[in-house]
C-alpha cells in the first residue's frame, strides 16, 4: 500500500516533533522542516526510521526566504511525487515589553509566523490543486482570539494573520483541498520553557482543566483534521483547556 506524505515545518521541537511521531506511527512517510536545530531534526529522523518502516528526511529551510521554499517543495515532489498534508507549524517568538520592542523584531517574527506560512502555502498548494486532493492545517494560537499579552504583539498579529490566510486559503483551493487552522492554548513546549513554576500556576488559573497542554495533546488533533476530519474545512478549532481569558 502506498504511503502518504507529510511535510511539517518546524517540526525539530514541540508540536512539530510530535506530529512528525504521530504521522510516522500512521504509516507516513515524513519530512521533518527545521532552520537550525540540525542536531534534532537529525535524531528525529534516527528515531522514526528505526522505530517505522517510513522514509523520514531532515530538510534545512528558512521558511521566509522563497527560494528556501521552493527547493525544499522541489526536493520534496522530486522524492516523492505528491504530498498528502501540509503541517504549517514553525514559528518564533520575541516576548519583550511592549515599548522595548524593536520593529527588527517584530518585522522578524511576521516574516517567519505569517509570510513563512504564506510562502509554503503557495507552493505546496499548488501541488495539492494539481493532485486534487491534500490537506493543510495552520497552526495558529489562541492569542489570535482572546488571549492578549502586550508583550507577545508581535506574535499575536501573525497568528491572526495566520486565521485570516486559512479562510482565503480554504475559499482559493475549495473544494478538493481542505485548510484549517488549529489554535492552541498554553503547550508546554521549548518555546514556553521560561515560564516558571509560579508563573504557570496563575496561568493555569484561567484554564478550566487547570494545566498546560502537551504536545502530544495538539498533535492528536492535528492528526484528526487531516485524515479523519474530512468535512471540517474553513474551521478554527481552538485546543486551549477550556480558557477563560
Amino acid at each position: 500500500m502506498e504511503k502518504k506524505v507529510v511535510l511539517i515545518t518546524g517540526a525539530s521541537s514541540g508540536i512539530g516533533k510530535s506530529c512528525a511521531r504521530i504521522f510516522a506511527s500512521n504509516n507516513y512517510d515524513v519530512i521533518i522542516n527545521y532552520n537550525k536545530n540540525e542536531k534534532s531534526a537529525t535524531k528525529l529522523k534516527e528515531e522514526l526510521t528505526s522505530t517505522y518502516n517510513v522514509s523520514v528526511d531532515a530538510v534545512k529551510c528558512d521558511i521566509s526566504v522563497e527560494d528556501d521554499v521552493k527547493n525544499m517543495v522541489d526536493f520534496v515532489l522530486s522524492k516523492y511525487g505528491k504530498i498528502d498534508s501540509l503541517i504549517n507549524n514553525a514559528g518564533i517568538s520575541y516576548d519583550t515589553l511592549f515599548f522595548d520592542k524593536s520593529v527588527e523584531t517584530f518585522r522578524k517574527v511576521i516574516d517567519v509566523n505569517l509570510t513563512g506560512t504564506f510562502i509554503v502555502s503557495k507552493y505546496v498548494g499548488e501541488i495539492l490543486k494539481n493532485q486534487g486532493y491534500g490537506s493543510i492545517i495552520n497552526i495558529s494560537s489562541s492569542n489570535a482570539i482572546n488571549t492578549y499579552y502586550p508583550e507577545s504583539v508581535d506574535y499575536d498579529a501573525s497568528k491572526a494573520g495566520i486565521i485570516s490566510l486559512t479562510h482565503n486559503l480554504a475559499k482559493c483551493l475549495a473544494p478538493n483541498i481542505r485548510v484549517n487552522c488549529i489554535a492552541p492554548g498554553w503547550v508546554d513546549t521549548p518555546m514556553n520553557k521560561e515560564i516558571d513554576d509560579v508563573q504557570k500556576e496563575e496561568l493555569c488559573k484561567n484554564v478550566l482543566l487547570n494545566r498546560f497542554a502537551s504536545a502530544d495533546e495538539i498533535s492528536k488533533v492535528i492528526f484528526f483534521v487531516a485524515n479523519d476530519a474530512t468535512y471540517i474545512n474553513n474551521s478554527v478549532i481552538t485546543v486551549d483547556g477550556g480558557s477563560l481569558c
